[in-house]
């Protein structure tokens, strides 16, 4: 079943996980995206601010899209996004994390220049098994809405 925009009423879309996070990925992703020593060399990583060897927040936000992809995004009749409203890395993600995602609709409505789609805004908060939240990010995509639009609607 495709979800369409009238799927996403304003609320709790779901809590999708566990993602086991390895060690080997972390390295592989800073090595070819972000190699700064804190993602990639345990000894420079325990010098830095983070205290020990973190995930790239790019790793992390690459990881929460593919949770929110298989939890139901690839299932939706998503047109794109517009872009990231809000993104904040408050805590390290770690070799070895639990990542749980917890997705709100924060908002809802049509699209004024193309009320065919509708434009719902998700709040995701990406945490770890104790309960940490590392990451939050506030964004919206753009969803096809359910059967034809009313002619009153397309002005």
């Amino acid at each position: 079943m495709t979800l369409s925009f009238e799927d996403f009423p304003t609320g709790r879309v779901g809590t999708f996980g566990p993602r086991h996070v390895t060690r080997e990925e972390i390295l592989a992703f800073a090595t070819e995206f972000d190699p700064q020593p804190m993602h990639l060399d345990e000894e420079a990583a325990g010098r830095s601010m983070l205290n020990g060897l973190a995930g790239s927040g790019w790793h992390l936000c690459a990881i929460i899209m593919r949770m929110m992809f298989d939890g139901f995004i690839g299932r939706t009749a998503s047109l794109g996004s517009p872009g990231v409203n809000e993104l904040r890395w408050l805590a390290p993600l770690r070799p070895g994390d639990d990542l749980m995602l917890d997705v709100d609709v924060v908002e809802a409505r049509i699209s004024k220049s193309r009320p065919e789609t509708g434009i719902v805004t998700f709040k995701v908060v990406a945490r770890n098994a104790a309960g940490q939240i590392l990451c939050e990010m506030v964004s919206p995509i753009i969803v096809s809405r359910r059967g034809p639009v009313a002619a009153e609607e397309v002005r």
